[in-house]
C-alpha cells in the first residue's frame, strides 16, 4: 500500500457466541462489533459499537452472557451482520486510506467467516486483509515473547485497562493504547523484550542492562563454542542447527534496537552470531547437495564463533 494514502488506523474487535462446553469456531457467530479510528494527522479518536443479530437464533449460553455482558434482548432488535458490516465500512470513511489492527488474528478470521456465511462480496474483504496487522503477534515477537492479554500488555507500561472488559469497543481502544505506548516508549519496550527473551524475566535496570545482556550472551556463545566439533554426521547436524538457531532467535530483537539503548559491542556480537549461523546453514546446504554423510565445520565458521568468546 502507498504510505502516502495512509490517513488512519482502525482497531476492531468482535464478541462472539460462545459456550464453556465447547463450540466449533465456525459456529461462533459475531454478536457485537466494536472499533476505534485513530486519525494520523489530528490524533482524534472516534468509536463504533454495534450489536449483531446472528443468523442462528439459539439463545446465548449462560457462560456467554456472563462473559460478554450481552443478553438475548440486546440481539433481538439488532441488525444482521451484512447491515452492521456495511455501517462499519461507511464509518471507516475509506478502506484504501486505512490500516486495520486487532489483538489476535481471530478477529480477521471472524470477519471472513461471517462475510462468507452471508454471501458478501470478497473484494472489499480482500482489501482489508491486505491492510491488516495482527498487533498481538507483533507485540509478542517484539516485546513479551508470549501472547498477553491487552490488560497485561498495558501493565508493562504502567497503564491500566480503561472501560468495560469484554466490550469490543473498549478492547479496541485499549489495543490502540498498547500500540501507541509500544511506539512512543521504545526504551520500556526494549527493556521488557530483554527481560522476556534473554534474561528469563529477571528485573533489570537501564543502567545495567547491557552489562547483564553481555554476560548472558557471552555464556551462550561459550556453550556453543565448547560443544562445537570439527565434523558431524549429517544425521546429527540438524540438532546443531536447531540449537544455534534458537540462540540466534534469543537475540534477534537486539539488532532492531528501536530505543538505541544497546551498545555497539553487543550489537557486534549479535551480528557475528548471525554470521556464524548463516555460514553454518550455507555449509549444511552445500554438503546436502553433494550427498555428503559427514559435514566439516569450515575454518571461517569456527573462527567466527571462537572470536566471540
Amino acid at each position: 500500500m502507498d504510505m502516502a494514502e495512509l490517513k488512519q488506523f482502525i482497531f476492531f474487535d468482535f464478541e462472539m457466541k460462545c459456550d464453556d462446553r465447547g463450540m466449533a469456531y465456525e459456529n461462533m457467530e459475531a454478536i457485537r462489533l466494536g472499533a476505534v479510528k485513530y486519525d494520523l494527522q489530528t490524533r482524534r479518536i472516534t468509536s463504533f459499537d454495534r450489536f449483531i443479530q446472528p443468523a442462528t437464533r439459539d439463545p446465548l449460553s449462560p457462560f456467554c452472557k456472563n462473559l460478554t455482558g450481552i443478553d438475548d434482548r440486546d440481539l433481538e432488535t439488532a441488525d444482521p451482520f451484512p447491515v452492521v458490516y456495511s455501517e462499519f465500512l461507511f464509518w471507516t470513511g475509506g478502506v484504501k486510506k486505512s490500516r486495520f489492527f486487532s489483538w489476535s488474528k481471530s478477529d480477521l478470521s471472524r470477519l471472513k467467516i461471517d462475510s462468507h456465511l452471508h454471501g458478501l462480496p470478497a473484494v472489499t474483504l480482500e482489501k482489508i486483509e491486505k491492510r491488516y496487522v495482527d498487533f498481538q503477534d507483533i507485540f509478542s515477537k517484539g516485546v513479551s515473547k508470549v501472547n498477553l492479554s491487552v490488560e497485561n500488555a498495558l501493565a508493562i507500561y504502567g497503564a491500566a485497562f480503561e472501560g468495560e472488559a469484554h466490550h469490543p469497543m473498549y478492547d479496541s481502544y485499549n489495543t490502540l493504547r498498547v500500540f501507541l505506548r509500544y511506539y512512543s516508549e521504545p526504551v520500556t519496550s526494549d527493556i521488557e523484550m530483554a527481560r522476556a527473551f534473554i534474561l528469563n524475566g529477571e528485573e533489570i535496570e537501564l543502567a545495567t542492562i547491557n552489562e547483564r545482556i553481555k554476560e548472558v550472551l557471552t555464556a551462550d556463545i561459550a556453550e556453543l563454542t565448547d560443544n562445537l566439533h570439527f565434523a558431524y554426521r549429517m544425521t546429527n547436524v540438524k540438532k546443531l542447527l536447531k540449537k544455534v538457531s534458537k540462540t540466534v532467535g534469543k537475540y534477534d530483537n537486539i539488532l532492531i534496537n528501536r530505543s538505541g539503548i544497546f551498545t555497539e559491542d553487543i550489537l557486534h556480537l549479535v551480528h557475528q552470531l548471525n554470521a556464524f549461523n548463516k555460514n553454518l546453514l550455507e555449509s549444511f546446504q552445500e554438503h546436502l547437495e553433494c550427498s555428503s554423510r559427514i559435514m566439516i565445520i569450515d575454518d571461517y565458521s569456527e573462527t567466527t564463533l571462537k572470536n566471540l568468546k
